[in-house]
């Protein structure tokens, strides 16, 4: 029998966000009817990791993997996720607890996000047009250089006056400066995409910036349930259940 899989969210106040996430992992249950799928946060939302963790070793499992949907290796992927493995190794010394890589970089990511972008009226063809690439930001500045990674790929591969990455918090620029940025290197329309998975707090923030800066932006949807998102969550899952890895030490993450 294959573990199960947890995936871990952040969680929100914002009830759109575990909303999303659940359908994400609907998504991968359709994927896999054979594998038993189950959806935990880190904080602000229910169920949290622990108990789900819990749940699984009193349904009679021996082992799962937990897979962090998360877009970058910030504080959550480097301390959180490890603390909560951490408790639930030493309330069950024989439960085999294994953690897959976080989300990010992968191109399936960048595809998500890009679909999004054009869903909401983004072309690539035209100069006139600046994008941003909003994510939450993080004081680690490698997960900010993901998402700057991301938008200077997109910037290679269309005609657009420029495409630059902005964060909601703990990381410059902002959204505001971003749009000047895009604005003086001559663009005269304006798209935001999304570093997000789900919408919430931070996601709101970012429209609401971009809107009273500049006039009708177009607003990407976060990556959410896109299929291809769904198959990087079974993708992390199967580096760690089916090929055998050993399960990562905390500080790997």
């Amino acid at each position: 029998m294959s573990a199960p899989l947890v995936a871990v969210a952040h969680g929100s106040r914002d009830p759109r966000s575990a909303g999303t996430v659940h359908a994400l992992m609907d998504v991968v249950r359709a994927s896999r009817p054979d594998l038993d799928v189950r959806t935990a946060f880190l904080d602000l939302s229910a169920p949290r990791l622990g108990d789900v963790l819990a749940g699984v070793h009193q349904d009679g499992h021996d082992r799962a993997v937990v897979v962090p949907l998360l877009l970058g290796r910030a504080f959550h992927a480097r301390v959180d996720v490890p603390a909560a493995i951490t408790e639930a190794a030493r309330r069950f010394p024989r439960f085999d607890v294994r953690v897959a890589d976080v989300l990010g970089p992968d191109p399936r990511l960048d595809r998500a996000a890009w679909r999004r972008l054009v869903a909401a009226g983004a072309e690539a063809d035209d100069p006139e047009l600046g994008v941003v690439l909003a994510g939450a930001g993080s004081s680690h500045a490698p997960a900010n250089r993901l998402v700057d990674d991301v938008a200077a790929r997109w910037r290679a591969g269309t005609r657009w006056a420029g495409a630059v990455a902005a964060f909601a918090a703990a990381a410059e620029p902002d959204v505001p400066a971003a749009l000047d940025r895009l604005r003086a290197a001559g663009a005269r329309r304006f798209a935001i995409g999304a570093w997000f998975l789900a919408p919430g707090l931070l996601p709101d923030r970012i429209v609401e910036q971009a809107r009273r800066h500049v006039a009708d932006p177009l607003i990407a949807a976060p990556m959410a349930d896109d299929p291809e998102v769904a198959e990087l969550v079974l993708h992390r899952y199967a580096e760690v259940a089916e090929l055998g890895a050993p399960a990562l030490l905390p500080q790997a993450l």
